[in-house]
């Protein structure tokens, strides 16, 4: 089954906007966390995680925004609401008062999430025979894993 075949299958593409949405709606939510502890961070580190954050909220911003074309592709509808995506995702928002390990360890936690979510959708779209949105969701979830490292290499 090819990538265009989704279309005609209705179980399939809706299973696979599904994953897709829940996708863009965690990554929504940890771009806007990656940005809050951009502004807000501060000590000793605050130049490293200043620059590695806004680097996080920059690629996120641009990830989502793949993975809302890819549900359009798909014949799907992206959801855009903020108060939708924030009660979907599995990523909890975060008012930004933290310390820089906390900040670190709450990154960490997101990018993990991340990218189990997007292996999840990968094995969906796997599972339908759908390899373009497959390897969509490897590349972001290899993405988040790399974030996740880069991330965790701080608290060492």
């Amino acid at each position: 089954m090819s990538s265009i075949s989704t279309l005609s299958n209705p179980v399939a593409q809706t299973e696979i906007v599904e994953a897709l949405n829940q996708s863009v709606a965690e990554t929504a939510v940890t771009t806007m966390l990656a940005q809050n502890f951009h502004w807000n961070v501060t000590g000793m580190a605050f130049g490293p995680l200043h620059d590695l954050f806004q680097k996080i909220y920059e690629d996120h911003f641009e990830g989502q925004d793949d993975l809302a074309e890819r549900i359009k592709a798909i014949g799907g509808h992206a959801e855009g609401t903020l108060s939708g995506m924030v009660s979907r995702s599995k990523v909890n928002e975060h008012d930004g008062h933290a310390t820089d390990k906390e900040m670190l360890t709450c990154m960490v936690h997101a990018q993990e999430t991340l990218a189990e979510t997007l292996a999840g959708a990968s094995d969906i779209a796997a599972a339908h025979g759908d390899k373009l949105t497959e390897d969509l969701c490897i590349s972001r979830g290899q993405v988040h894993e790399k974030f996740a490292w880069m991330l965790r290499s701080h608290l060492s």
